[in-house]
């Protein structure tokens, strides 16, 4: 695939996770109330697990289809550093990461529009940082450390099953977003995190970017250090 159309595809698949995240909350209440469990139970937790297991099986398989799309600029990074995306390049990525960003823009216009009102309170603007801007940094950079450690973890080391594997990853991921909630939402995903900004015009300012751009790339570059 060419850097232009890889570019192209990674927008279009960023533009629908970011439009698809905040129905996992929606689908994961709806469940839980159709099975009667709180949605904040043990229970609950395991549906929005489940949940979340089946939007990122849906979002790899379609990224396969389309040879290898990506919608986190962190994922892309740290699969590029292990050497397990041979189609990228630092001039594919540098083509990439912007329309990454603004797909991500548009799906977080896209679901604020279309949301039905008696489930906009799962918007909530996106990723923002709750506490000191050091501390935040540091945060969203060592939860994307550990989000991309899972993901070498599950690749390289896990189950042959991709079922299993996106299983894994889900507990993963809502491990991680349940621990950094009180600090940077968390995102551990740049271009989600962008989307949200523009919305709220903090897109565009040395915080935001130190936040949810830097430190995770860091974060993202470290992890492939131990396979």
């Amino acid at each position: 695939m060419g850097a232009i159309k890889g570019a192209m595809v990674d927008g279009i698949l960023t533009c629908m996770w970011v439009f698809s995240v905040p129905l996992l909350g929606v689908f994961s209440s709806i469940v839980a109330a159709y099975v009667g469990v709180e949605a904040m139970s043990i229970a609950g937790l395991f549906i929005t697990i489940n949940v979340a297991a089946l939007f990122m099986l849906t979002f790899s398989l379609i990224g396969a289809a389309c040879g290898g799309a990506s919608f986190n600029p962190a994922t892309t990074i740290t699969l590029y550093t292990a050497g397990l995306k041979p189609d990228a390049s630092l001039m594919s990525m540098a083509l990439r990461f912007p329309v990454q960003a603004a797909g991500g823009v548009v799906g977080a216009m896209a679901i604020t529009e279309v949301m039905p009102k008696q489930y906009r309170y799962v918007l909530r603007g996106g990723p923002s940082l709750k506490v000191d801007l050091h501390t935040g940094a540091i945060a969203e950079g060592v939860l994307t450390f550990f989000i991309c450690l899972a993901l070498h973890f599950v690749l390289l080391k896990g189950p042959r099953n991709i079922v299993l594997k996106v299983w894994l990853l889900a507990v993963a991921t809502v491990g991680l977003i349940m621990a950094g909630g009180k600090y940077t939402g968390p995102s551990m995903n740049p271009a989600n995190a962008y989307g949200w900004a523009y919305l709220s015009n903090r897109h565009a300012t040395w915080d935001f970017f130190y936040v949810y751009w830097i430190c995770p790339f860091i974060g993202a570059t470290f992890s492939c250090f131990d396979f």
